[in-house]
């Protein structure tokens, strides 16, 4: 089964509800501090606009569990998008209802409305039926531009596709869906996949899933310290998971038995905690000191990860290589987006840390794509049939 896009949907004077994400940041003043969100979606809304839609905007923010919070209203959201767009977006006082239907019903051709926040309705996160089908009411088009969401079965994203028949993705949803499947289903060789991170238990299924499919596993973070105990490594202070020290032994034999490479850092950054400023040392694998925590890839772990990613066709990357928040504990991740951003194969990037990481690296624009999503993301890469996009499927 496939997925239309939004180019396949004649738009011409039709209601377009398009679900976005702008989950933004807000500061104690209601300022958003990150806007990549709204530019993210600025091409499909652009696109409805130049068709002659009428097009309803509709976004949750933040976790009001279905109570009005004010300082979580999407009003800054439309200023800004008013702002980024060229277009004047008016804002709904809620996102259905009498009032918020009049309003949709009195857009002309291009006008665009931004519904108020959808999860000031508890029918939104449960799916709601009744509420599904009042947000249906206000559009004649669905489109689903909110790839961040797509593994939440809320009622604006899996509810609506049981009243609106006529369906596609937005450049955005149709961008990560494609990107992600084309890694999946359809690599290049040799694939790599670059995981990292705290903890095993949040990539178990990545892992899994992905020892499958790649030539080459390249793990770094603080989850790399339980596959290293369960090689029978002293780690010293560094983080470990004991309970997934038996499954960290089985993704490895599994390895083995596939022709799957696969690389643990051979050195590190260690120091009493991640906070130290002091104390800060360079340890083998094997020698890391009683009183000291790895934080980071050493310079060896470095050079050998960057080694393996050279010759790969394609690369998806997740999860940073060490505490890359604190100054001291950065260069692993950095030096490794260096060498992803280098490379002449197709390159996928996601999860927030990693593309925060990306971001800070300023090598984003050197990389093929870079999701905007977290959960979405992991859990595709995971092998999982995420509701938002089977909901879209025909």
């Amino acid at each position: 089964m496939g997925i239309k896009s939004i180019k396949d949907l004649d738009l011409k004077s039709k209601r377009v509800l398009i679900r976005v994400d702008f989950n933004v940041p807000l500061d104690e003043n209601c300022t958003i501090t990150d806007d990549s969100r709204i530019k993210a979606a600025l091409p499909t809304i652009q696109h409805a606009i130049d068709q002659g839609a009428k097009v309803v905007l509709m976004s949750h923010l933040g976790r009001p569990k279905g109570k009005v919070v004010k300082s979580q209203s999407l009003l800054p959201v439309a200023r800004r998008l008013s702002e980024l767009s060229g277009t004047s977006v008016n804002m709904a006082p809620d996102c259905i209802g009498d009032e918020v239907k009049k309003m949709v019903n009195g857009l002309k051709e291009g006008e665009v409305l931004l519904l108020e926040n959808l999860r000031f309705h508890i029918g939104e996160e449960k799916d709601d039926p009744e509420f599904a089908r009042q947000l249906a009411e206000l559009g004649d088009v669905y489109i689903d531009d909110a790839f961040a969401t797509a593994h939440r079965a809320g009622a604006s994203i899996v509810g609506i596709c049981r009243y609106i028949k006529k369906k596609a993705a937005g450049f955005l949803m149709q961008a990560e869906v494609e990107y992600i499947n084309k890694a999946l289903k359809d690599p290049k060789p040799p694939f790599a996949a670059v995981i990292g991170g705290a903890k095993v238990s949040g990539k178990l299924e990545i892992l899994e899933n992905l020892i499958d499919k790649v030539d080459k596993m390249v793990i770094g973070g603080g989850m790399a310290f339980t596959f290293v105990k369960a090689l029978g490594q002293d780690i010293g202070k560094s983080l470990v998971e004991d309970e997934l020290i038996g499954k960290a032994r089985e993704i490895m034999t599994k390895a083995k038995e596939k022709g799957v490479k696969f690389y643990l850092p051979v050195d590190c950054i260690c120091a009493p905690d991640v906070k130290s400023g002091s104390g800060i040392e360079t340890a083998t694998i094997q020698e890391i000191p009683s009183g000291l925590m790895g934080l980071d890839i050493g310079p060896a772990s470095i050079s050998l990860f960057s080694e393996a990613l050279k010759n790969c066709n394609t690369i998806v990357w997740n999860g940073p290589m060490g505490v890359f928040e604190q100054k001291s504990f950065a260069k692993g991740t950095m030096e490794i987006a260096k060498s992803i951003a280098s490379s002449k194969g197709l390159t996928i990037v996601g999860g927030g840390d990693t593309d925060a990481a990306l971001h800070e690296s300023n090598l984003s624009d050197k990389v093929d794509f870079v999701s905007t999503a977290g959960g979405a993301f992991l859990e595709m890469l995971g092998g999982a049939e995420l509701p938002g996009v089977k909901a879209l499927e025909e």
